[in-house]
């Protein structure tokens, strides 16, 4: 068990997350039950699974909450493409976020493989 917000990928997730909700704000008016919501639920879901996978009291589990948080930063990255294509981001907003999303996923990758490597060694 360890304290998420030690963890510079929760940062950079939490970071991305209020990012998205500033950026998503402008979407049109009909999208906000729809591509508004899915981006920003999908954006949140990465680092409160960090945080939930924190909690636990073992590297299996952590392992199982990064991967989960690992999918959700895939769905965001769709997301992100989506409001790009819909003309909905400008595409210098859209290579930032595009950037930090792919940050954040290699961060997360680079993370599985230590917890699961420290959970084989155990």
């Amino acid at each position: 068990m360890q304290n998420f917000k030690d963890l510079k990928v929760w940062d950079k997730a939490h970071q991305l997350t209020l990012s998205i909700y500033k950026i998503s704000a402008s979407f049109p008016k009909e999208e906000v039950y729809s591509l508004t919501n899915q981006l920003r639920r999908a954006s949140a879901s990465i680092p409160a699974n960090i945080a939930e996978g924190c909690g636990k009291n073992s590297q299996a589990d952590l392992a199982n909450f990064l991967n989960i948080s690992l999918g959700s930063a895939n769905e965001t990255e769709y997301f992100l493409i989506l409001s790009k294509d819909l003309d909905y981001l400008a595409e210098e907003q859209f290579t930032i976020l595009s950037n930090s999303i792919n940050e954040v996923k290699a961060m997360l990758i680079s993370l599985i493989l230590k917890v699961r490597t420290k959970r084989q060694n155990l």
